[in-house]
């Protein structure tokens, strides 16, 4: 998501969801899968193929999200393609908490339905983050926008944790990409703002039973990614 004027109601929906509680279907656990297809994907989300997995090495390049037949989180940089001209860059955290990748992987699997359309970003989530995220996606799609470039995950981290909720932030510098029209295959003249300073990026999550994982809404601002 990006800074916007839902950031204060977000901050006070999270505060709320951190608390909720609730079953829903089809939740997500942190390092059992993506929540999205690759590239590569055979039909299930998150079903990994021989290139993308989170074993990549520090600072190669892999073809989508982290997955499930790989350790929670990877060691260092890793680099995923988002088509033919987007790439995340993620700098792990070492000895991270396995939480960190509800963060990573959404941001990845998001920017995957705006370069590809493939709309498996919603499988993790639910309640206020289903329409805010679909709104979002959405825009682009209807403005024929979309992006290009390098982004950069940096600061992954668990901000808080109470009860069976937890907030996960993560810090993003988009400064790297560009917002490109889709009929012209050319960056617009306005670039947004985001385009031109970091930004934190959170998520509020809810875990159900068996240890599994729902992203509820999002939180955005600037703390602690200041250049």
């Amino acid at each position: 998501m990006r800074r916007s004027g839902w950031g204060v109601a977000l901050v006070v929906a999270a505060s709320v969801v951190l608390a909720g509680c609730g079953e829903a279907a089809r939740p997500y656990t942190p390092g059992e899968g993506t929540g999205a297809p690759s590239v590569a994907a055979t039909g299930e989300p998150g079903a990994p193929s021989s290139s993308d997995t989170a074993s990549t090495p520090p600072t190669a390049e892999g073809s989508g999200e982290p997955s499930a037949s790989s350790p929670a989180v990877p060691r260092g940089t890793q680099t995923v393609r988002i088509g033919d001209a987007l790439r995340v860059r993620i700098e792990w955290p070492s000895d991270a908490d396995p939480l960190v990748r509800l963060v990573a992987d959404y941001y990845v699997a998001s920017r995957r339905a705006v370069v590809t359309g493939d709309d498996g970003y919603l499988d993790n989530l639910e309640y206020d983050a289903v329409d805010i995220a679909g709104r979002w996606v959405d825009e682009f799609a209807d403005q024929e926008r979309t992006l290009r470039g390098v982004a950069r995950l940096y600061n992954l981290r668990v901000a808080s944790v109470m009860g069976k909720g937890a907030q996960v932030n993560a810090c993003v510098d988009e400064t790297g990409v560009r917002l490109v029209s889709t009929r012209t295959g050319k960056a617009v003249p306005r670039q947004p703002a985001w385009t031109r300073a970091p930004y934190m990026q959170g998520v509020a999550a809810h875990r159900y039973d068996g240890g599994v994982w729902r992203i509820r809404t999002f939180v955005t601002g600037e703390e602690g990614c200041t250049r």
